[in-house]
């Protein structure tokens, strides 16, 4: 991520968060996040794109990291969303307060309600 960031130590920029998924197939896809003041897309949604563009259908891992050696964040709540709807059985990648682990997207929603294109929103 540090290679791509257009944003100096201490400041704000376009492109500061990278995310990497991985296929069933293990093949491997990045993105980066593209900010803008109306909701740009952040980089795990990117890097789910060009999977799908690549036809990756079925995600097993995410992680998204910071620029300047932030390591892993944990995806935010909209990322967070999309992630259970589409691949509900992804893991994700995230610090925890003992350390970097792996947990299914399902324990970063409790009591979530799920969406569909058949089904709309639905308690999971």
């Amino acid at each position: 991520m540090d290679a791509t960031t257009d944003a100096g130590p201490h400041e704000d920029g376009v492109h500061t968060m990278g995310a990497a998924v991985r296929a069933a197939d293990g093949r491997m896809f990045a993105g980066v996040n593209l900010y803008h003041f109306t909701g740009g897309p952040c980089a795990e949604l990117v890097a789910l794109g060009a999977a799908r563009a690549a036809g990756a259908t079925q995600i097993t891992h995410i992680v998204a990291v910071g620029n300047h050696g932030r390591g892993p964040v944990g995806p935010c709540g909209r990322d967070r969303q999309v992630l259970f709807d589409y691949h509900r059985d992804v893991r994700v990648i995230l610090p925890t307060p003992v350390g970097v682990r792996s947990v299914q997207i399902a324990d970063l929603m409790p009591l979530a309600t799920g969406w569909s294109f058949d089904g709309g929103s639905v308690m999971a």
